[in-house]
């Protein structure tokens, strides 16, 4: 079903979709380009960056023409937020000449309501993301509960501040201290 909708008219046919997926977003000749960037901003490989690149402009095609409010999934939104940066392509170009329309970022008000609200939203942009491209790839596009129950409480965390260890290896490490320390402290204590 990839590339088409649900009454079977091809996506890849669709204007908004032509004109996405010939837009280039970002000055030409900038030393880093849109994905580089994104990619050195969000700790991800140049594949994985083209991929969420891929995505937004996904979602910037379901935004254009799903008829209903479309909410991003975290990467997709980061890809949105750095695109606004470039304020006056996004405004001046990006909007009125290929979505032919505005495309507001409205953050979230907070509290339990707009958190239920923004994952119905979610939810029915997954259900509009299938339609039109089939499964979302769940790397970038995790189910609604995911996004925004178990993962609602992520945070942005810069390596050059933090030592990142995953957490199974951390706890293994932290057990191995503890028992150097344990075995240090029997060790004096028992001469």
């Amino acid at each position: 079903m990839m590339g088409e909708t649900a009454g079977g008219k091809g996506v890849a046919g669709h204007p908004v979709w032509q004109a996405l997926s010939a837009y280039k977003i970002g000055p030409e000749g900038a030393e880093l380009n849109f994905e580089q960037r994104l990619g050195r901003e969000n700790g991800w490989s140049a594949p994985e960056a083209a991929r969420v690149v891929e995505e937004y402009r996904r979602f910037c095609f379901l935004a254009a023409t799903a008829g209903h409010p479309v909410t991003p999934s975290e990467a997709v939104d980061q890809a949105w937020h750095l695109h606004l940066a470039y304020s006056r392509d996004y405004w001046q170009h990006f909007c009125p000449e290929v979505l032919g329309r505005d495309l507001h970022h409205g953050p979230t008000a907070g509290g339990p309501a707009e958190r239920d609200k923004h994952f119905e939203q979610y939810a029915l942009t997954l259900r509009s993301y299938e339609e039109a491209f089939g499964t979302p790839p769940e790397d970038i596009w995790p189910a609604s509960y995911k996004r925004f129950y178990e993962d609602s409480q992520a945070r942005r965390v810069y390596p050059r501040d933090y030592i990142l260890l995953p957490r199974r290896p951390a706890y293994a490490l932290t057990i191995v201290i503890v028992c150097v320390v344990i075995g240090l402290i029997v060790d004096n204590w028992l001469r």
